[in-house]
């Protein structure tokens, strides 16, 4: 009886093992999976697939595609060009003016 339990109990051991494995080596494919697809796809137009050039504007890189001439923007890249984090000496002055009119 005693033999039966141990038996079962290597069985389920053993079962858990490889499902401990094959979730692993799963894993490791999904993450290899994304770093090739990432590598395919790196600066290459999202509209055409042509190959993609970084260009400064506003100060920032933006990307620009060399076929279509598309303009894409990274993440927070839009906010920077309708917010600009560092207003021009322009900008202060109509704030000042604005606050004189509100006051």
């Amino acid at each position: 009886m005693n033999s039966s339990c141990e038996n079962e109990y290597f069985v389920r051991e053993d079962a858990e093992r490889i499902r401990r494995l094959a979730h692993t080596l799963r894993k490791q494919l999904e993450a290899a999976e994304r770093e090739r697809q990432r590598a395919l796809h790196w600066m290459r137009c999202p509209r055409c697939g042509i190959e993609m050039r970084e260009v400064a504007y506003r100060g920032m890189l933006v990307d620009v595609c060399v076929g279509c001439r598309g303009i894409f923007l990274d993440e927070g890249e839009l906010a920077h060009l309708v917010h600009p984090r560092a207003p021009g000496v322009m900008t202060g002055i109509l704030n000042w003016f604005r606050q004189e009119l509100k006051g």
